[in-house]
């Protein structure tokens, strides 16, 4: 039996246990650019019908959806796919809204949490969604706007900004790297994305270049994908998820990470990878370690900016509280005001 319903309040959930990569590899090799969502992209004009996707899962599994979705959503062309699914182009039948269809397949052992209100726990993915979608809107943060939950797949309606793409393929339509001004409008905006979600109980765990949507035209940002996530605690979290390269070296030590200070860790590299077009060395980390990293065209600032949210040890790194009072943004507003 399938549920089809609005924004609900969870309470609870338990650490993934799986880890990812992200497939930021494989990317690395294409040739192509990728679009809303970030997944492994396409170029294909063609439409897709969802009705196909689900009888190609619900064939697998023996289930079969109860079609909620093709019955309030016209489906275009599809705009990616993953290991667990497809994404797809939408629109609303009633009021014409475009929008994007997520389908993924449910798998054994996949994280779910509970939510008041439901008699079954709900993927991990949609609760915390409602969870950081609940109160006033935070424009920095991708919206759901309806979903469903089945036996063997759940489908998540979520908003279309248009135009868009997400910021891994935005920094590389810009020759590799960012000019600092870019670089500090998108941060700001990330941070907010990153402080709303800690604040509403959520901790991301893959903050990174793919999951950041850009508009190019207005350089608004949304942060997009929770699906490695899990609900914020004071304790330490002792099995990774999210994407290798961004994982924080106090886990590689010792076994354990706080979500404040790898948030903060993630959003310092992904700066670093805005700037420099790639991931620091160790010869870097290792600079940035004792404060002595710096970078030719970047500003004083900036660099300490970086220093001070990639240091080693959790305790040294700025808070996530103090990350929008830094120099680099003061020096910022000194420069354009």
């Amino acid at each position: 039996m399938s549920e089809n319903h609005h924004l609900n309040k969870p309470d609870e959930a338990p650490d993934g246990a799986f880890k990812t990569d992200g497939g930021r590899e494989a990317k690395k090799n294409k040739k192509h650019f990728w679009k809303w969502p970030s997944l492994h992209f396409c170029l294909s004009t063609g439409t897709h019908e969802l009705d196909k996707a689900e009888g190609k899962y619900g064939k697998e599994s023996g289930k079969h959806s109860d079609g909620h979705t093709r019955k309030q959503y016209k489906i275009g062309r599809k705009l990616g796919e993953g290991g667990r699914g497809s994404v797809y182009e939408g629109t609303h039948c009633s009021d014409g809204l475009k929008v994007a269809v997520k389908y993924s397949v449910k798998v054994p052992g996949m994280p779910s949490m509970k939510v008041p209100g439901h008699p079954k726990r709900l993927p991990i993915e949609i609760g915390l969604m409602l969870k950081v979608n609940k109160g006033p809107t935070v424009p920095q943060i991708i919206k759901l706007l309806d979903w469903v939950d089945d036996i063997d797949h759940y489908v998540m309606v979520l908003e279309r900004p248009m135009p868009c793409m997400d910021l891994f393929s935005f920094v590389f339509l810009q020759g590799g790297t960012l000019d600092e001004g870019t670089a500090q409008n998108i941060m700001r905006q990330a941070i907010d994305a990153a402080k709303s979600c800690c604040e509403r109980g959520v901790f991301h765990r893959d903050i990174k270049l793919e999951n950041v949507l850009v508009n190019q035209d207005t350089m608004e940002v949304k942060l997009i994908d929770f699906g490695c996530g899990a609900l914020m605690k004071k304790s330490a979290f002792k099995v990774f998820q999210g994407t290798r390269v961004y994982c924080p070296p106090e886990f590689n030590m010792k076994g354990k990470y706080h979500a404040k200070p790898t948030t903060v860790w993630t959003l310092g590299f992904m700066l670093y990878e805005m700037l420099c077009g790639e991931c620091p060395t160790l010869y870097d980390r290792h600079m940035i370690s004792v404060n002595l990293w710096t970078r030719p065209g970047l500003s004083k600032e900036c660099c300490q900016m970086i220093c001070d949210c990639l240091q080693p040890k959790p305790k040294k790194r700025l808070s996530l509280d103090e990350m929008l009072l830094h120099d680099w943004f003061k020096s910022a507003l000194r420069l354009t005001g």
